[in-house]
């Protein structure tokens, strides 16, 4: 039987949750619930994970901050890539059978060193603040901030992804029936200088952009964009709001979302759907197995 491929991006709420102090405890807590949701798509499915990372990077930012260090953010990405991989593997190791393999990949994504979002920071990183502290951290690291919901966070660039590096050994893991946890927070932020020597980027990608790259780049049957919401919702905020079950990437570009938060996943739908001519979904993680059989969440495919 031809196993279905599925990359499934799961959200920074599922490692940690808005409000949530970011100790391990609560980290692994929340990785163990969502591989328990995975854990059943994995005997029939080849499985790629990815997952948000931006409280992990902002925490350790501002840890090396307060020690006197400036810890560029593609290193600190590269070590919760090694961090949330560890947990994620460990945690669905325990619930699949012992002969199925993992791997975490470390996933350098290459960015485009004149992408104007290097000249304006727009992506929440770091723990939330009142913006009273916002204002008062900010004016003494010389960050951005920006509202991100009912408080306050740090914001960096977020260039969009060019390339995933480590194609040709994430596809050899597949096609040898192994669980791939890869493109962690978006993937480590990479650029070519002038001379073509590749360096790292101090900044974030977006994780849902990535792994659009991603899913494209491994084949994927099935893009799922795991959150803490059922779906899209159009028209959110007002009286009118209505979740959108099927929908199409032409309905979808005519619509309005969050920057910071629906906007990048509608995004990737669109671009995953449009390059592939295959499904993409955007729905709760508690619903995921519903979401893979097409009777959850909201279903992004041409018509």
């Amino acid at each position: 039987m031809h196993k279905r491929r599925i990359v499934i991006a799961l959200g920074g709420n599922a490692i940690l949750r808005r409000g949530e102090a970011p100790t391990m405890e609560n980290q692994r807590r929340n990785v163990r619930a969502a591989c328990r949701s995975i854990a059943p798509l994995a005997a029939d499915n080849d499985l790629v994970i990815s997952h948000g990372n931006g409280p992990q990077v902002g925490l350790l930012a501002l840890q090396a901050a307060q020690s006197g260090q400036n810890m560029p953010l593609d290193v600190l990405g590269a070590e919760t890539e090694g961090m949330l991989g560890y947990m994620i593997e460990q945690e669905l190791g325990n619930l699949v059978p012992f002969e199925r393999p993992f791997a975490t990949m470390l996933t350098m994504v290459e960015v485009d060193p004149k992408d104007p979002a290097f000249g304006s920071p727009s992506k929440p990183i770091g723990p939330m603040y009142t913006k009273e502290e916002a204002e008062a951290v900010a004016k003494e690291r010389g960050w951005s901030i920006a509202q991100d919901g009912s408080g306050w966070r740090r914001v960096v660039p977020s260039p969009l992804p060019k390339r995933i590096f480590e194609m040709r050994p994430i596809r050899w893991l597949l096609e040898h029936n192994t669980i791939v946890v890869c493109a962690g927070g978006g993937g480590i932020p990479t650029m070519y200088l002038p001379d073509r020597t590749l360096s790292g980027a101090d900044v974030v990608i977006d994780k849902d952009r990535a792994s659009a790259v991603l899913a494209r780049e491994v084949g994927a049957d099935l893009f799922v964009m795991a959150t803490d919401v059922q779906g899209v919702f159009a028209d959110w905020g007002t009286s009118k709001h209505r979740m959108l079950r099927n929908t199409t990437p032409q309905e979808l570009t005519a619509l309005r979302f969050a920057g910071g938060s629906m906007g990048p996943k509608v995004e990737a739908a669109i671009a995953f759907v449009e390059e592939t001519g295959k499904r993409a979904c955007i729905g709760s993680l508690e619903e995921i197995e519903h979401i893979v059989a097409g009777t959850a969440g909201t279903i992004v495919e041409n018509k």
